[in-house]
């Protein structure tokens, strides 16, 4: 076996940049089109492709074929002729949906109740979790979890609007659910004029105000998406800055929303995803409430650890995958790539040369990747540079 050119696929979703993925990559911008999510992996949905010896192959048709030597006997045995995790480069011009994804178990039961029956809300695409890493490549802004309840009223509060007394009321006691429910499921008819009130109440504020950062956040969110409580819900949650370098993570149950930013993301390969607004499609309020875990993050950034000068990895407490970054540079040596099983290697700077040690390597320039089945040796890295590197947990 050797280490493979890998080859993703470009999603166009409408908050996507038309100059991140493209400037990554050194390709002309602005793109024709909004590109949103580079898919690197074996998800159905959009499969990528390696070369064979009559062209392009599909990376989920190569792995059917051959699961023990692609994946590891192990990894075959633990998931299926599946490659369980999907790596992207994410870049949002634009805030996504507040989403959160289910367990593994609940995914499984909620997949296989809504198969057997066709009057089922369709809410699953597969039966599997979809916990997510993000590591920031440029400066870039997230919504990630539950803040303390006390201070998302002291915010809601603070737009001085009395229709909203119930949802500060709730969040006083602590109940979260109660107050995410409470604006989920707001009257249709009052939606659009509560959140032109909430502008105007921002309009209104000083620049000190003291929850000025928050209620900016809500003006720029209402005018994305007029008239949607999700612009309430996401004072709930915490505002993450994130330097490049930087990590969160986003656990089943972790309500959520992307706001702006280039990123690696690392995931469980699905596509479940259960949206609590700022999004023009369907919202489920009460299956997403059976999926959130109601609970306060204090602090969203998942911190990495050293394994040697320029290794460093993010592991989180799933069996599908972690996430290791090699940068080397003028002062250190080639590097032993570290992870096991099936890898995808990602260019993030630089030009650095990963290969076996007899093989012919792979040059990953910024925004290209390659993949290694299970059955390649040993790897090396080398040259000046930065590479992020997914694996399964062994």
């Amino acid at each position: 076996m050797t280490v493979y050119p890998l080859t993703g696929v470009i999603r166009p979703y409408a908050w996507g940049s038309r100059t991140a993925i493209a400037g990554l990559q050194g390709r002309p911008a602005p793109t024709a089109e909004p590109e949103a999510e580079l898919w690197l992996g074996a998800h159905p949905g959009d499969p990528s492709t390696v070369p064979g010896p009559a062209g392009p192959v599909h990376l989920d048709g190569l792995i059917a074929g051959d699961p023990a030597g692609q994946l590891g006997e192990d990894v075959a045995e633990r998931f299926g002729p599946r490659l369980p995790y999907l790596m992207k480069i994410l870049a949002a011009a634009a805030p996504l949906s507040l989403q959160a994804h289910p367990d593994a178990a609940y995914a499984k039961e909620a997949f296989a109740r809504q198969e057997a029956d066709p009057e089922a809300p369709k809410n699953y695409t597969d039966a599997h979790h979809k916990p997510e890493i993000l590591v920031a490549l440029t400066p870039f802004e997230a919504l990630c979890g539950f803040r303390p309840p006390s201070t998302a009223a002291d915010v809601i509060a603070g737009f001085a609007l009395p229709r909203l007394d119930p949802v500060v009321t709730a969040l006083r006691s602590g109940d979260l659910s109660e107050a995410v429910r409470l604006l989920l499921t707001w009257p249709e008819d009052d939606r659009k004029p509560l959140i032109d009130d909430v502008v105007t109440a921002i309009a209104a504020h000083p620049a000190d105000h003291p929850h000025a950062d928050s209620h900016r956040l809500a003006g720029k969110l209402a005018d994305h998406y007029p008239g949607d409580p999700g612009v309430l819900v996401a004072m709930l949650l915490n505002l993450v800055r994130l330097a490049p370098g930087e990590a969160i993570w986003m656990p089943a149950g972790n309500l959520h929303a992307y706001l702006n930013g280039l990123g690696v993301e690392l995931m469980a390969a699905s596509d479940n995803v259960l949206r609590g607004g700022l999004t023009p499609k369907r919202v489920d309020v009460a299956e997403l409430l059976r999926v959130l875990r109601f609970e306060v993050l204090d602090d969203p950034l998942l911190h990495p650890h050293d394994l040697a000068p320029g290794v460093t990895a993010w592991r989180v407490p799933v069996p599908d995958f972690e996430l290791y970054r090699i940068t080397l540079t003028a002062d250190r040596p080639p590097a032993r790539v570290p992870g096991s099983g099936p890898r995808i290697l990602l260019g993030a700077e630089g030009d650095v040369h990963v290969g076996e040690e007899h093989g012919i390597p792979v040059t990953l320039h910024p925004g290209t990747a390659a993949y290694a089945p299970a059955d390649t040796g040993p790897l090396t890295a080398a040259g000046l540079g930065t590479i992020f590197v997914a694996a399964v947990p062994a």
